[in-house]
């Protein structure tokens, strides 16, 4: 299908090959409402309930929200805080059914469904379930993460939104950031699963920092029938995250004018030395198997030391989340060797 271009972090399927939009894809709070445990995220509170949100917009209604409507990135942070939106919007389930791993642990069968795929959002369906407010992540300026433009301005007539900037920072803080998000709404930041998760993603975070592990190049990309992208770290927050580590990382040197990736051809893919190579895992990619029929891309010296792994590109903003990313991290790289 074709989609406008529009600045966002990653890319778009476009017919039957791929289309990479190479474009660039806090605030304060303040809130009167009452925080409680994880059930109290949806069940709404006495008194007024204000929120400043990343685009500095201020939100400012009578109780606070208990019918949210997320999109999925969004939906899948705010649920592993321990708040349950009603309906969600985005990549959510896979051809065959199941879940789409962007979704984490929103149980797809509990909430409602807005739309899947980029530009679908049902703008009915939305208005019947009545909701209180939506949330997105973004990444781009003001714009609100798989909200389709043409429906946008509707969109915001039917209840508040809530953007939650998703660029130009690092994991740690985009994650502290859905947990304020969260804690407006009524969750527990204190909570045991919550604490557990913090616990994890620390003793992650601290387990890749090793020697061994510093002495590997690694380039972080994505593959298309075309061309192959090589991700800048300081526009990813979560290749931002493991150079900030101490891994070491490719910088690309002529990032694309969105500042996401360099564009290279497969010609070119020689152009980085790297001992470890994460490919982009969504869907839109091209998979490792396939870019191995390129012979520079099979040539290089990590492809042909099998040091090839998965790089989740678009994991939840939650402890939980980036815990397993970096446990996963930390198991691949402690396989590789400097080559």
């Amino acid at each position: 299908m074709s989609r406008p271009v529009l600045p966002r972090r990653g890319f778009m399927a476009a017919g039957l090959g791929l289309v990479f939009v190479l474009a660039a894809c806090g605030s304060g709070t303040e809130t009167t409402a009452a925080t409680g445990g994880p059930s109290a995220a949806t069940s709404p509170s006495a008194g007024p309930w204000t929120f400043t949100d990343d685009r500095g917009k201020k939100i400012d209604v009578p109780s606070r929200p208990a019918r949210v409507v997320a999109q999925v990135g969004a939906a899948a942070a705010l649920w592993d805080f321990g708040v349950r939106p009603i309906a969600v919007f985005g990549p959510h389930r896979l051809k065959d059914g199941t879940k789409d791993p962007q979704v984490g642990a929103v149980d797809i069968t509990k909430v409602e469904s807005l739309g899947n795929v980029w530009d679908e959002f049902n703008v009915e369906k939305y208005i019947s379930l009545q909701p209180d407010l939506l949330v997105s992540g973004m990444y781009a300026k003001d714009a609100l993460w798989y909200v389709p433009e043409k429906s946008a301005a509707t969109i915001e007539q039917v209840a508040p939104t809530l953007g939650v900037s998703q660029m130009d920072m690092s994991v740690p803080k985009i994650i502290e950031r859905y947990g304020q998000v969260a804690a407006a709404l009524g969750a527990d930041l204190d909570a045991p699963e919550v604490a557990e998760a913090k616990a994890r993603f620390d003793a992650a975070s601290a387990a890749i920092v090793t020697p061994e592990n510093k002495g590997l190049k690694i380039m972080v990309m994505a593959g298309g029938p075309e061309a192959m992208w090589v991700a800048n770290p300081e526009a990813h927050a979560d290749v931002r995250y493991f150079k900030e580590l101490g891994l070491d990382v490719v910088v690309p040197e002529k990032v694309d004018e969105g500042g996401y990736w360099q564009t290279l051809s497969w010609e070119n893919a020689d152009t980085y030395r790297a001992d470890v190579i994460l490919v982009d895992a969504r869907s839109q990619s091209m998979r490792p198997e396939e870019m191995k029929k390129k012979p520079t891309f099979a040539g290089l010296p990590a492809v042909k030391a099998g040091q090839v792994y998965q790089w989740q590109a678009e994991e939840r903003y939650s402890y939980q989340g980036y815990a397993d990313v970096l446990e996963r991290l930390n198991a691949d790289l402690a396989k590789a060797k400097k080559l």
